[in-house]
């Protein structure tokens, strides 16, 4: 029997693993259309330079990003952020307004810390405070994360302190993002507690040997490779397959040539997952393609400490949608992680919103015009520029309900499957539990006939 999982991404390299674990009499083929496996785990280094290409951390609460590095020999990899640092900011105008102590999530759990912040008006943080008296609303649909934190916290809490961090995680928008499909938690403890707020004072918390956000000490590509390496029968193949059909009972993919399968795990981004499929199901296709990406582009600037005047005492700032930027955050690398930059020298990462077509020059020239605040005017030592105009799946309003159709036509195909960002999650962990997920619906579909 044979496994095709189209995706060199971190989604299809877990599915790859977990269908050798799995399965051992199965031939797996994993297709790639790009040059290089891994996806956005992208990791350059240059000159003594540690750059990311796009994230460069996870969260350690979900358990498949740290199971993993575990597991393929990383834990000893795994990096905490510099703790001397341990702040970050919001901007507003030319200004950096702390963040208020007691994150969790994106919701301040302190209101002492709250108080002390320039962040909110004291009509804001009033507004805000008074959130552990108002009712819940009764179960009634989805709703926004913009809707949700403005009803419970007030329209400047969310403009001000939400939408940022809110955006720092998916780069869209607050008032098109689905509250069920991206923070499904919050509203749960407003229905079980009467009060977010409440909910999150209730909650236990539980003690972890790692951190909330873990790196890898080499960058993050150092995950996607020791996984391709941990593949023992797994044939990796480049090119750009066609629409899947359906011949003598098994999948047919031409990437060239004809690739017969009996299962078949896609692990793309969803416009490439929508035309996959289209040889299949139409109405399937549709589903799949109507999930709307946010493109974004990261820029990454290395200078002689000397030559930057702020302190960097700090892992960066966010920028809200109010302050019509399209800068979306900035980061202060060296200042968050170890060893990121050579001695005598800074690198910092700027993160820009809705990349439209412009120059390459263009966007570098933004962002060095956004570190005009951190007293940067001399030239970089580094600069590179990574560009992902498919960026970000936007789990709008609709999602969890599209994520049902999308299921019940997957069943009319057994033996295919989907992972990857677009469906269940964005962040790394997720991804990694998607591809396994898929691994596992595929030996539920080939079991009987392995029998």
């Amino acid at each position: 029997m044979r496994v095709v999982v189209v995706g060199g991404g971190i989604a299809g390299l877990a599915a790859a693993r977990r269908l050798e674990a799995l399965f051992e009499e199965i031939e797996v083929v994993l297709v790639e259309s790009t040059h290089r496996l891994g996806g956005k785990l992208l990791t350059e280094h240059v000159d003594g330079f540690v750059i990311e290409g796009a994230a460069d951390s996870f969260l350690s609460r979900k358990e498949r990003g740290i199971g993993l590095c575990e597991e393929l020999g990383l834990g000893a990899e795994l990096i905490a952020r510099r703790p001397e640092n341990a702040r970050s900011f919001v901007r507003r105008g030319d200004e950096l307004h702390p963040l208020p102590e007691g994150l969790t999530g994106m919701i301040p759990t302190s209101l002492e810390a709250l108080s002390e912040s320039r962040l909110l008006s004291d009509g804001g943080r009033e507004r805000f405070a008074a959130e552990e008296n108002l009712p819940a609303a009764p179960p009634d649909g989805d709703e926004s994360i913009a809707s949700f934190v403005a009803r419970r916290f007030g329209r400047e809490a969310y403009e001000r302190l939400v939408e940022p961090l809110m955006a720092g995680i998916y780069a869209g928008d607050g008032e098109q993002l689905s509250l069920r499909a991206t923070f499904p938690n919050l509203r749960a403890l407003e229905l079980e507690h009467g009060s977010v707020l409440r909910g999150l004072a209730a909650q236990s918390r539980s003690e972890s040997p790692y951190p909330a956000f873990v790196g890898l000490r080499s960058g993050m590509q150092t995950l996607a490779d020791t996984l391709v390496e941990s593949l023992e029968h797994t044939t990796i193949r480049g090119g750009t397959p066609k629409p899947l059909r359906t011949r003598a009972g098994r999948y047919a993919l031409d990437v060239g040539d004809v690739l017969l399968a009996d299962g078949v795990v896609i692990a793309t981004p969803a416009p490439a997952a929508s035309t996959l499929v289209s040889g299949l199901d139409s109405e399937l296709a549709e589903l799949i393609g109507d999930i709307p990406y946010a493109s974004s582009a990261v820029v990454t600037l290395g200078y002689r400490r000397e030559d930057v005047r702020h302190p960097l005492d700090g892992y960066g700032y966010v920028v809200p949608a109010t302050e019509g930027s399209e800068v979306l955050a900035c980061t202060w690398t060296s200042s968050k992680w170890e060893e990121r930059a050579p001695a005598g020298h800074a690198l910092l990462r700027v993160y820009l919103r809705g990349i439209s077509p412009g120059s390459d020059q263009q966007l570098v020239d933004t962002a060095r015009a956004e570190l005009s605040l951190l007293e940067v005017t001399s030239e970089p030592c580094l600069t590179r520029l990574h560009r992902w105009p498919v960026g970000m799946p936007q789990y709008v309003l609709g999602h969890p309900e599209r994520l049902e159709r999308i299921d019940t036509a997957l069943a009319r195909h057994p033996g295919v499957a989907l992972a990857g960002a677009a469906y269940r999650g964005v962040g790394i962990p997720d991804c990694i539990a998607s591809g396994e997920a898929a691994a596992d619906s595929i030996v539920r579909s080939l079991s009987p006939v392995a029998g």
